[in-house]
């Protein structure tokens, strides 16, 4: 079972003063980058942290802005009141707060509540007391938004806190209780929506592989409020959010079928697009054939999928009618970063791992990263959609 518990981790860099493109039609466009912090420094470790994640929603958003990364989950500098603080991009969880790292310091535009709020994740917890603040984030103002000042906080490294961009159509349920005396909490989004700061709830997301050795490039962009034409090509094939529960609380899909060399792995199956899973989680059943048909075998040391000499065909998933594929050298980790994970030479791995049984209950279905680092995705809450297409 794949639980997902502290966001979906997209994240934008909030630069300010500083001028960001502007995509066509008018959509903000800023760059976003990956790094590796070091903190993790293992395959499996990898594996446990997007796997404990799934049990919160997947969102869109809309804008853009340049993001660091702390072990492969997008952070963005965020402004709340004067402040600034270096916050993951949360879309699992009703609440933005601040004050893991970086206290907060109530400002002339802060209001205290009164209230307490509470947040549990699958890597930590947060409490603390609810206020009333201005916000900016990928160059947009937000007056009014509810910010979460954490008193305790557990499980956060190296961030100071979550900006939720999520919207009402995902898993509403999640955005009760966590604040008391709150029937709901509008998120980041909601407000960027109600005070027209978008025209759509639509986020476009584009990231590059990192080759080699690099883990520092300026890789991609996020866009808030629709698409950027110059990061994809050809038409976006949009499908439908899945109906079916429990993927239905997140950004998910219907995948209608799987192949690897042109042989059928798996029939129709749900999934769950997420930008902040790193790897990409196969249902038991197909991932089983997937290793049969490609001549490969779990790592023990590590639980993902691995090979004495490099696959030679594609892994094919098909989506909307649409054949969406990843060569060998897409879906396998490059030889240059084996020491950033703790491999060992002398056979290859790859980016994909066992996302489990449907019987075991959640999620066991996820396209993360590794898939989307190579396709242009669209989260659009207006349409109840996800779009993909080639990346530029």
């Amino acid at each position: 079972m794949v639980f997902l518990t502290a966001s979906f981790l997209l994240v934008s860099l909030v630069y300010g003063a500083l001028s960001t493109a502007v995509a066509p039609r008018g959509v903000h466009s800023v760059p976003i980058y990956k790094k590796v912090s070091g903190n993790t420094t293992s395959i499996k470790a990898l594996i446990a942290r997007d796997l404990v994640r799934f049990n919160v929603d997947a969102a869109a958003a809309v804008g853009e802005a340049p993001a660091t990364n702390e072990d492969n989950s997008y952070v963005t500098s965020t402004q709340v009141g004067t402040q600034t603080f270096e916050l993951l991009v949360d879309t699992g969880s009703s609440n933005t707060w601040v004050g893991a790292g970086t206290a907060y310091t109530p400002g002339s535009t802060a209001t205290d509540t009164g209230d307490k709020f509470f947040v549990e994740y699958g890597s930590g917890e947060v409490c603390g007391t609810e206020y009333i603040d201005n916000v900016v984030i990928g160059g947009l103002h937000i007056t009014g938004q509810g910010i979460g000042s954490a008193i305790i906080s557990e499980g956060f490294t190296g961030v100071d806190g979550h900006v939720f961009l999520s919207t009402d159509t995902i898993s509403p349920a999640d955005r009760r209780g966590t604040v008391v005396g709150a029937e709901t909490v509008p998120t980041v989004m909601d407000n960027l929506f109600s005070q027209r700061q978008i025209s759509a709830e639509v986020l476009g997301v584009s990231f590059a592989p990192e080759n080699g050795g690099d883990t520092d490039d300026a890789n991609g962009e996020l866009t808030l409020g629709g698409t950027d034409p110059t990061k994809y090509s050809g038409p976006i094939t949009y499908v439908h959010k899945t109906t079916a529960s429990p993927f239905n609380q997140y950004w998910g899909i219907a995948v209608t079928g799987m192949t690897y060399g042109g042989a059928s792995i798996s029939a129709s199956a749900n999934a769950i697009v997420d930008t902040g899973t790193t790897l990409i989680f196969l249902p038991d059943t197909a991932y089983t054939s997937f290793l049969s048909a490609s001549g490969g075998e779990t790592d023990v040391s590590t639980g993902v999928a691995s090979w004495s000499t490099l696959p030679k065909a594609n892994l094919v998933f098909t989506i909307g009618g649409v054949s969406f594929s990843l060569t060998p050298s897409q879906f396998t980790i490059p030889a240059a970063q084996y020491a950033d994970w703790g491999l060992p030479a002398g056979k290859f791995y790859g980016w994909i791992s066992n996302g489990g049984s449907l019987a075991t209950g959640g999620i066991n279905f996820i396209i993360g990263q590794k898939f989307l680092e190579n396709y242009y995705s669209v989260f659009d809450t207006t349409n109840n959609q996800v779009g993909l297409a080639p990346r530029a």
